[in-house]
C-alpha cells in the first residue's frame, strides 16, 4: 500500500511558486511605471526652440538653394526638350513632302506601265522626240535619286532626334523629381520651425524676432523686446537702409545696389525671383538683371559667375556669401553692411556682413 501512496511536497511549495509569480507581475508593472513617467523627456527651455529654430530655417535655405538649382536645370531640360521636338516636327514635314514627291513619280510611272525603255524605242514612231524624252526622263531620275537620299537623311536624322529627345524627357522628369524632393524638404523644416514657435508665448516669439532684428543691426543679439516685420523695414530705412548716396566702383554696381534699396521691406519667399518677394539668390539675381548682367541662380553657382575678391577688397555691388556650403547670399553696400533676404518671417533688410559666417566674395559687372 505504500507503494501506491501519493508522495508528499515540499511544504509551501507551491505557496512559493504563486508568490514569486506575483511578485514578478509586481516588478514589471513598477518598472513599466518608471519606464513611462519617470524618464518623460523634459520640456525644451526658450533658448533651446529658438536655436532650434534657427537651425531649420538654416536647413531651409540650404534647401531651398538646391531647390532653386534644380528648377535651373528643369528649366535647361525642358527647353531642350522643346527645341529637340521642334526639329523634330519640321523635318517629319520635309520627310512627308518628299515622300509626296516620290509618290507621285511612281504613279506616273504605273500609268505609263513601267516599259523598258529599248521597248519604248522600238515602238515609237519620232525616234528623235523618244530620245529628248528620254533625257529628259534620265534628269527626272537623277533627281528622283537625290530626293530618295534626301528622304533616307531625313529618316535618320529624326530617329536621332527622337533618341536625344527620350534622353532629354528623362532628364527633365528626374529634375522634378529632384524638385518635388526639395520642395517637400523646404516645407517640411519651415512647418516644423512654425510648431516650435508656436510652443512660445507671444513675449517670448517677439524676443525672439527682436533679437534677430538686432543681430541684423548691430551683428549682435541684443535680447531685448521689440517690433517686428515692417517695423524692422522702417529702422532699417532709417539707419541706412534709405535711397541715400552710394558710392560705387562702377554705374552698374550702383544700379544694382539702387535696385536693391528699392526692394527693402518686402518679404522673404523661398524660391522667389520677385517683383513682390525674394529669396536671397532671387535677390541678388534680379537686383544685377537690372544693371544688365546675368547672373545664374543659385548662391553656389552665383560665387563663380565673377572675379573674386578678398573680404579687405570688398567693393559696394560685390556679392558676399556665407555659411561653407554657399548657402546664403547678401549685395554688399559699404561700409561693413550689406543688403539681404534674410529668411521667411523677416523681411528684406540691410544687415551688417558679420553676422553670419562669411564664405567668400565676388566681383560682377
Amino acid at each position: 500500500m505504500a507503494a501506491h501512496r501519493k508522495p508528499k511536497q515540499p511544504p509551501l511549495a507551491g505557496q512559493a511558486v504563486r508568490t514569486a509569480a506575483t511578485l514578478a507581475l509586481a516588478s514589471a508593472a513598477t518598472a513599466t511605471l518608471f519606464e513611462g513617467s519617470g524618464h518623460a523627456e523634459p520640456l525644451p527651455t526658450t533658448a533651446q526652440v529658438t536655436a532650434k529654430v534657427d537651425r531649420l530655417y538654416r536647413e531651409a535655405e540650404v534647401a531651398t538653394e538646391r531647390y532653386n538649382g534644380a528648377a535651373e536645370r528643369a528649366d535647361e531640360a525642358r527647353a531642350a526638350f522643346d527645341r529637340l521636338r521642334d526639329e523634330a516636327a519640321r523635318r517629319t514635314q520635309r520627310l512627308n513632302t518628299a515622300r509626296a514627291g516620290l509618290g507621285a513619280v511612281a504613279a506616273a510611272q504605273y500609268r505609263s506601265g513601267g516599259l523598258d525603255p529599248a521597248v519604248q524605242l522600238a515602238l515609237t514612231s519620232d525616234p528623235d522626240e523618244y530620245l529628248e524624252r528620254a533625257a529628259l526622263a534620265e534628269k527626272a531620275g537623277d533627281r528622283q535619286a537625290a530626293t530618295v537620299t534626301a528622304v533616307r537623311r531625313e529618316l535618320a536624322a529624326i530617329r536621332q532626334l527622337r533618341a536625344e529627345s527620350e534622353g532629354r524627357l528623362t532628364a527633365l522628369r528626374e529634375h522634378e523629381a529632384e524638385l518635388r524632393r526639395q520642395k517637400a524638404a523646404v516645407t517640411g523644416r519651415l512647418a516644423s520651425a512654425r510648431t516650435l514657435l508656436a510652443r512660445l508665448t507671444a513675449e517670448e516669439r517677439a524676443r525672439y524676432e527682436a533679437a534677430a532684428a538686432g543681430r541684423d543691426a548691430s551683428g549682435t543679439s541684443t535680447g531685448s523686446a521689440g517690433s517686428t516685420g515692417s517695423a524692422t523695414a522702417r529702422a532699417d530705412r532709417s539707419s541706412g537702409g534709405g535711397r541715400g548716396p552710394v558710392t560705387a566702383p562702377n554705374t552698374r554696381a550702383a544700379e544694382a545696389i539702387s535696385f536693391a534699396r528699392a526692394q527693402l521691406g518686402k518679404p522673404y519667399v523661398w524660391g522667389a525671383t520677385g517683383p513682390s518677394g525674394y529669396d536671397c539668390s532671387g535677390l541678388t539675381q534680379a537686383a544685377w538683371r537690372a544693371a544688365g548682367v546675368s547672373l545664374p541662380r543659385t548662391t553656389y553657382t552665383q560665387i563663380n559667375a565673377g572675379t573674386r575678391v578678398s573680404r579687405s577688397q570688398l567693393a559696394p555691388g560685390d556679392l558676399v556669401f556665407f555659411y561653407s556650403g554657399i548657402s546664403h547670399v547678401g549685395l554688399y553696400i559699404g561700409g561693413g553692411q550689406m543688403i539681404h533676404a534674410p529668411r521667411p518671417g523677416a523681411p528684406i533688410r540691410v544687415a551688417p556682413i558679420d553676422e553670419m559666417p562669411f564664405a567668400g566674395a565676388t566681383r560682377v559687372g
